[in-house]
């Protein structure tokens, strides 16, 4: 039986292959068939073999096969389901999980029809019964070499979208953007402090992230922390670190996150919400780049990039007295304004295809929004910004039957969604005005998601918000859980698990 061969080593078992690096365009008419009787494996390879334009490869069973995925790239697999070592759902799960750019087609047995919806359900392109009807294998081929083909340039046009207009992992086609990339590529240059301003959703950390990356610093870490997701009693250890016996819980001694971004950049997002108390701290830092660890009496110095950011204004707060003015000045050395999506309409298709693309299942026909449905994102307000449409198009793609996705902003498709993120996101507009809907909002979907902040059932996601964002609106809102049966109250605090 021939079989491809490796040209060097891989992992045995469903170990990831080294991924090829041949042109995906030559792989379009590439074909490997998986198949453990040498017989029946010679008969399908000779009859695909008539059609000169189609290159095919064999091996015996699925360990064989990931060597040779890893070796070239091929369009399609088509290969038995019940082989040793590595079975037909086992190598559709390995090509899936490292997201290779093929198709596969499972052959199986009339016993095992169950397990071939089971492949299916995992994302097989199609599946055959034996014995195997060469014709008909010749049909479902051509078709899924078509689609494939397809799949392929929509990708490669992607690739070629993100390189036209990409930016450290930002998209757009924005003038104002472009503006703020050539801010970012002078500040980036420099040590100075960078304050980022712009409302929930505009991409602040990613803005962040790209000042760090374009900077000399780019090796050294990125150190994130959400400021109103940490309470006042953690925040100093958090930021600073604690000596072993600082308080009760220090077992050991802990660096804080400035420790860990020395060398490089800390971000601290939503410093709006740093309390009073812990901003003289915070000043000091920035202007002697010095402190002490909670509980201990030793000077650290460190060498860090701070890049803060807030969807607030600070200079009102600080007017207010809310903020210290003397921090705002110290952080404000170099601002950079994010407009929000309603402002740049031209981003729009680019990023909904972006995010089609994001959430389609690898190796599934490439789907499209209808011209008409785009008109409407493009006219929409988006109070969400880019992490509304992210999340609409998300459902878009899960609940689309076709190639074509539903509107997702039609009623039906988003009647859980829009309304809740229309009355999150509106919050910094007229604080005053919507503070008691907002209360009574976010109360009423904790109450449905049984108390869970975050995961997959939790109220941030029904609202459309990051975690630590509703954490952080819940502290400033005075939201904690209500007295148990027990007598007890679970207030807000920031954990692993997502439960409060």
């Amino acid at each position: 039986m021939t079989e491809n061969k490796a040209s060097s080593a891989a992992p045995e078992g469903t170990g990831a292959p080294a991924l090829a690096s041949e042109p995906r365009s030559l792989s379009r008419r590439r074909v490997l068939i998986v198949e453990d009787n040498e017989t029946a494996c010679k008969q399908i390879q000779v009859f695909l073999e008539t059609d000169p334009g189609l290159s095919v490869d064999t091996a015996a069973n699925g360990s064989d096969a990931l060597k040779a995925l890893g070796e070239r790239p091929y369009s399609v697999v088509v290969t038995d389901l019940k082989m040793p070592r590595v079975d037909g759902l086992q190598l559709l799960e390995q090509v899936q999980k490292l997201r290779l750019p093929a198709d596969v087609i499972i052959m199986t047995g009339f016993g095992t029809i169950d397990h071939a919806v089971q492949a299916m359900r995992l994302g097989a392109a199609d599946f055959l019964t034996k014995p195997i009807n060469l014709e008909h294998l010749r049909l479902v081929l051509e078709r899924t070499l078509r689609e494939r083909a397809l799949q392929d340039e929509v990708t490669a046009l992607r690739e070629k979208l993100d390189e036209q207009f990409a930016f450290h992992s930002i998209l757009t086609k924005s003038a104002r953007m472009h503006d703020v990339f050539e801010l970012i590529g002078h500040v980036a240059q420099t040590i100075s402090t960078v304050l980022i301003v712009g409302e929930t959703g505009t991409g602040k950390e990613l803005v962040a992230r790209a000042v760090h990356e374009a900077s000399p610093r780019r090796a050294a870490p990125f150190v994130a922390v959400n400021c109103a997701a940490l309470p006042e009693s953690l925040l100093e250890s958090e930021l600073f670190g604690h000596e072993k016996g600082a308080f009760t819980s220090a077992v050991g001694q802990r660096k804080g996150r400035f420790e860990m971004a020395h060398g490089g950049t800390i971000f601290l997002d939503e410093i709006s919400e740093i309390p009073l108390a812990m901003q003289a701290k915070l000043l000091r830092v920035l202007q002697e780049r010095r402190f002490e660890r909670v509980g201990g009496s030793q000077t650290i110095e460190v060498d860090v990039r701070v890049v803060a950011a807030t969807n607030r204004d600070l200079l009102r707060r600080a007017k207010e007295g809310k903020f210290r003015e003397d921090l705002y000045y110290r952080l404000n050395v170099v601002k950079i304004d994010l407009p929000p999506l309603h402002e740049r309409p031209e981003d729009i298709p680019l990023l909904a295809g972006h995010f089609v693309q994001k959430f389609s299942l690898p190796g599934a026909p490439p789907k499209v929004i209808a011209p008409e449905a785009m008109e409407t994102l493009i006219q929409h307000r988006w109070p969400g910004n880019i992490r509304e449409l992210q999340n609409l198009v998300e459902r878009a793609v899960i609940l689309s039957r076709d190639g074509v996705l539903p509107n997702p902003l039609h009623k039906n498709q988003t009647e859980l969604i829009i309304p809740s993120l229309h009355r999150a996101r509106t919050f910094h507009s007229s604080m005053a005005a919507l503070e008691d809907s907002d209360r009574a909002l976010i109360l009423d979907t904790l109450e449905q998601a049984g108390w869970i902040v975050g995961g997959p059932r939790g109220a941030a996601g029904k609202l459309g918000l990051k975690r630590t964002t509703l954490l952080a609106k819940m502290k400033r809102l005075g939201i904690s859980r209500p007295i148990t049966e027990e007598g007890t109250s679970v207030h807000v605090v920031a954990q692993d698990d997502g439960l409060i």
